[in-house]
């Protein structure tokens, strides 16, 4: 197949540091070519692909040295795709909502993966006037919010199968990955190893948006001999990082459409410990790859079943349903459906 991938501007892709949906597309864009599809990659101009890349920006908005406005740079890229879109059987959009107008007005095959939380007030109209055009889910719990989209398939995201090797766990130490904020739970996981007498590790960034909460709330909480703040880290140290660790802590507050990094700890073979929200009882096996949990003793206690879990059984468990070879194979069934189901798009009046 001829296939576009349309990825967001903010990060390259692969990102240099932290970014879920610029990694994904990235996993996804390699696997198509490894499967023999003609691939087309729409995104900044310092990503590093084996498909056709098309550059839209120089780099990545958010580490440019020059401040950029997003919507404008996005635009462009929607320019870019839609004048281009006749050269493909499929055009592959990861940027939300912007080209819902524009596709529909045009006889575009696409489908849409939605990356992002959908429980935000605002997107129930949007996806009730747009209930037309197939979108994809990272999850089934991802979907709750909107059951007026137009709904095509659920794809779990997936990992190159030999990103990150199996890791013995001897570094003795609990692990936090990804990025401070809130909704993270980055306080619950600092309760956790302080009840359970357990070193933890944070390894994440902080956004500005959150740079006063890390200052005023979480810093002084940081402060004890058990903590260690890393700070952000690229993909390279990760799987040193992931696989030195007895366990992931993944206390989250809000609900997460996938969680990346608990397929990364799983590829690592490190259980993950994590809360009951979003697409969690998904992703992690209970008793086989992490436990699930509610509270922050429930979580002291799955600490002390952590030897229950094989961590070999745990790699395995990654193998059998997160790999980006799985992933592609998925996406491209995927593909054959919204083709199929293609007619002719109409504005709505």
């Amino acid at each position: 197949m001829k296939i576009a991938q349309v990825a967001p501007l903010h990060e390259s892709v692969p990102p240099r540091t932290y970014g879920g949906t610029e990694r994904v597309v990235s996993y996804l864009t390699e696997a198509l070519v490894d499967a023999g599809h003609e691939v087309t990659l729409y995104a900044s101009g310092d990503s590093r692909t084996r498909a056709r890349l098309v550059p839209v920006v120089a780099e990545g908005l958010r580490l440019a040295p020059e401040r950029r406005d997003p919507l404008a740079s996005h635009v462009l890229l929607m320019d870019r795709v839609l004048r281009d879109a006749d050269r493909y059987d499929i055009v592959h959009f990861h940027t939300d909502y912007l080209h819902f107008p524009l596709v529909r007005a045009l006889s575009l095959p696409h489908v849409t993966t939605l990356h992002g939380r959908l429980d935000l007030p605002e997107l129930g109209p949007l996806y009730q006037a747009y209930h037309d055009l197939p979108v994809i889910s990272i999850s089934d719990d991802q979907r709750r919010p909107l059951p007026q989209a137009g709904w095509l398939a659920t794809v779990y995201n997936g990992l190159p199968a030999d990103l990150y090797r199996f890791g013995s766990g001897d570094g003795g130490y609990l692990a936090f990955l990804g990025r401070i904020s809130p909704e993270k739970g980055i306080e619950r996981a600092l309760a956790i190893a302080k009840a359970a007498g357990l070193p933890l590790k944070v390894a994440a960034k902080v956004d500005a948006v959150d740079r006063e909460y890390y200052e005023t709330v979480v810093a002084p909480q940081m402060d004890h001999p058990l903590i260690e703040f890393i700070g952000e880290i690229g993909e390279s140290d990760k799987g040193a990082f992931l696989g030195a660790a007895r366990a992931l802590l993944f206390p989250i507050d809000w609900p997460e459409p996938f969680g990346l990094v608990m397929t990364e700890a799983m590829a690592c073979g490190t259980p993950v410990i994590a809360w009951r929200r979003g697409s969690v009882p998904e992703v992690i096996e209970e008793g086989r790859s992490g436990f699930i949990v509610d509270s922050v003793d429930q979580a002291v206690t799955a600490l002390g079943r952590l030897d229950d879990i094989d961590r070999r059984d745990c790699r395995r468990a990654f193998e059998e349903r997160f790999t980006a070879a799985r992933m592609a194979q998925d996406y491209v069934a995927t593909y054959r459906t919204a083709l199929a189901q293609h007619r002719q798009p109409r504005l709505a009046v």
